[in-house]
């Protein structure tokens, strides 16, 4: 085949399979579904590295019951509205939803909603946002405000009445990795939203059920969680 062959039929090659990048990106306008899943051109996106809470759950400020997970969805909402919004996959779930991170215009979807306390960073899949939970915490925004549930908690606990949320983003805890017998301290989130970690000896070791192991102080208090506090 001549040069000038070759490169036609290239171009028809080209034209019939764009390039596999392009696929990666889901970009137009979008509607929210919850405070952290999207349709965006018609295709279910849902947003990496953080929780927010589910639509039903409500969260408490004092002695006030709020919909908290509505409240999610309503500044998504807000944040998706006119303007076009730009996803990148970082993988699939399993309901098929492209697992991304995206930005309405200059604004990081997934960030905005864990730094104006919106969403929690999803841990078990992602450090990225952490900082911008505790960022939230400090300053008491949206579900810091007062006492809620986390995400996966709540889900957790509706599973016999709602059948169909079992498998949203759940996998194994973390444990410490083998041959490392140091890491015994034991990371627990409680039902008011608080991250304590326990060591061995204290009053409340054996009876914790931990959602991270760690092996130093140090790390569990960089992962978010404050040392449990033991009164005498």
């Amino acid at each position: 085949m001549s040069g000038a062959g070759s490169v036609a039929l290239l171009l028809v090659v080209v034209v019939a399979n764009p390039v596999a990048a392009g696929a990666q990106v889901i970009s137009g306008t979008a509607s929210a579904v919850d405070g952290d899943s999207l349709v965006v051109d018609g295709q279910k996106v849902r947003l990496f590295g953080i929780d927010a809470p589910e639509y039903t759950q409500t969260c408490k400020r004092g002695d006030e019951t709020w919909d908290c997970g509505r409240a999610a969805k309503e500044k998504l909402s807000a944040l998706v509205a006119g303007t076009i919004v730009e996803c990148r996959r970082v993988s699939v779930d399993s309901y098929g939803r492209a697992v991304s991170t995206c930005m309405a215009g200059p604004e990081d979807l997934n960030r905005t909603m864990v730094e104006q306390g919106w969403a929690v960073a999803y841990r078990e899949f992602s450090a990225d946002y952490v900082g911008a939970e505790q960022h939230a915490k400090r300053n008491g925004l949206g579900i810091w405000a007062g006492e809620f549930e986390l995400p996966s908690d709540y889900r957790a606990s509706q599973l016999p009445r709602e059948p169909e949320l079992r498998g949203q983003f759940v996998r194994p805890r973390r444990t410490a990795p083998a041959g490392l017998s140091s890491c015994v301290i034991k990371g627990n989130r409680n039902r008011r939203g608080q991250w304590i970690y326990h060591l061995p000896g204290m009053p409340y070791y054996e009876a914790t059920r931990p959602e991270e192991m760690f092996c130093t102080e140090a790390e569990a208090q960089a992962a978010g969680y404050r040392r449990a506090i033991v009164r005498p």
